[in-house]
């Protein structure tokens, strides 16, 4: 049995656009002497979050030199679990009690999809167009293909087409998130914000 071929392999990968998360990218101004109320208020309003229907996870990000923003970031399932979060009364609560923390909103991005994957933590600029995020995504999962198909094709030739399609799915899913992304973002940020 020969190895599936680099589409069919694509067709399977799992890819954020594909599923409907969106990530929630907050930026705080916090005045000098408060940092530590705030990010008491943070880290209990990250935690009501994370036990909200639809919240798959948080982060919160100190800031990078004194008098920077502090950024909070969520992740949701899909759009209607971001919206039962925002409109909750849970949230509702930690904005009404928050005097004395000396802190405001200065920036709010909500990213779906690929967007996650050409955003830097700290800027607030707009994603790139679609289409050069389609191009850069080509270009990230062609050498993954290529290795899929070199390295592993051989050994997995003979399973079904469920359990190697996982073995691919898994080798997109890391490779795309933590090597070719990271490194193509990066790699062509220029063209892709010119």
């Amino acid at each position: 049995m020969a190895p599936t071929s680099s589409a069919t392999r694509q067709e399977h990968a799992t890819v954020p656009a594909d599923n409907g998360e969106v990530t929630l990218l907050i930026a705080r101004q916090v005045e000098e002497g408060y940092e530590e109320s705030f990010e008491e208020w943070a880290r209990d309003i990250l935690s009501a979050a994370a036990g909200f229907p639809g919240h798959l996870g948080h982060g919160f990000f100190r800031p990078a030199a004194p008098g920077a923003p502090w950024f909070l970031v969520h992740r949701f399932r899909d759009s209607a679990a971001l919206e039962r979060w925002q409109g909750s009364t849970e949230r509702a609560v930690f904005f009404a009690n928050c005097t004395g923390h000396h802190h405001t909103e200065i920036a709010r991005r909500e990213l779906t999809g690929m967007e996650t994957w050409f955003a830097k933590p700290g800027e607030t600029r707009p994603a790139p167009p679609r289409w050069k995020m389609a191009i850069s995504s080509g270009l990230a999962i062609f050498p993954i293909s290529l290795l899929g198909n070199a390295a592993l094709g051989p050994y997995v030739a003979g399973l079904p087409l469920v359990p190697r399609t996982a073995v691919f799915t898994v080798l997109f899913s890391v490779l795309m998130t933590y090597v070719a992304m990271p490194n193509m973002s990066r790699l062509l940020r220029r063209w892709l914000h010119g």
